[in-house]
């Protein structure tokens, strides 16, 4: 069994409310290892049907991303696990320096950031004809400038380990119908590797994991006859392997791999 370095070191995870999500499962991961976990989320309120929530389609993805982290945090308490449970919104600077003064004034110490909090518009006013000045705000708010300031706060308060891992898309550079999401994400591979220079003299190593389409709840049937013939290794990706390869970018094993895009997609967008 493969000893990944990260017993008592504290994780920050953004977007961890979904159960079936990325950030949840790799929360879930790094407790498996011994590691701290902070679960910062937002609730984002959109349309879903409770009664539907039971099988993968909007509703039950929807439903999960309105709703508290009370049942990731019962996984955690099943685990035994060191945890602590944070709602607040990652775009707002203060707020931002307030996760942080919380963290280090509980555990004193941050060793590692996964910027996995992310939104889009379901709308469809994300393509060059339909899209608003508000879709573009809102979607860079939280995907771009949210996670420039939780790695500047990481960066400002770091210790003797640093790994930061940041979430893209497979389709990052050419997501045609998601502009503005996909634009959004091709610029935090651009920040990985930029950061990933100026921080490296601090021992700091920051990488950019890109997915491909992950069962986190919101792939239905149909969707999915869709988009498996496009995944050359003809199956959906499943949080665990996102959250496995994070593992690993966060691990002492990891020390020399920094300013990388690893897409985990199945063949997908390569």
């Amino acid at each position: 069994m493969v000893n990944y370095g990260l017993m008592g070191k504290v994780a920050i995870i953004t977007g961890a409310n979904n159960p079936w999500g990325i950030g949840a499962t790799t929360a879930l991961a790094f407790a498996r290892e011994g590691a701290t976990v902070v679960l910062v989320y937002k609730k984002i309120f959109r349309p879903f049907d409770a009664s539907k929530m039971n099988k993968n389609g909007v509703d039950r993805y929807n439903g999960a991303n309105a709703g508290t982290a009370e049942a990731v945090e019962s996984k955690l308490k099943e685990m035994n696990a060191k945890y602590l449970i944070l709602e607040n919104d990652i775009s707002n600077e203060d707020a931002v320096k307030e996760i942080y003064s919380i963290v280090l004034e509980k555990y004193g110490r941050v060793d590692i950031l996964l910027n996995n909090a992310a939104t889009d518009d379901e709308t469809g006013c994300d393509t060059i004809e339909t899209i608003t000045q508000s879709v573009i705000d809102d979607t860079f708010a939280v995907n771009v400038r949210g996670s420039i300031l939780m790695i500047r706060e990481f960066i400002k308060h770091r210790g003797d380990y640093g790994r930061i891992i940041n979430i893209s898309t497979d389709a990052a550079q050419a997501f045609a119908g998601q502009i503005t999401y996909g634009a959004s994400k091709a610029t935090m591979e651009a920040l990985t590797r930029s950061i990933a220079l100026e921080v490296a003299q601090y021992g700091i190593t920051v990488n950019c994991v890109a997915p491909g389409p992950t069962q986190t709840g919101w792939i239905d049937e149909e969707f999915k006859k869709v988009v498996i013939p496009l995944i050359p290794m003809g199956k959906l990706i499943q949080p665990e392997d996102i959250a496995e390869t994070i593992l690993f970018l966060a691990s002492k094993q990891a020390r020399m791999i920094t300013g990388q895009i690893i897409k985990v997609s199945g063949g997908k967008a390569l």
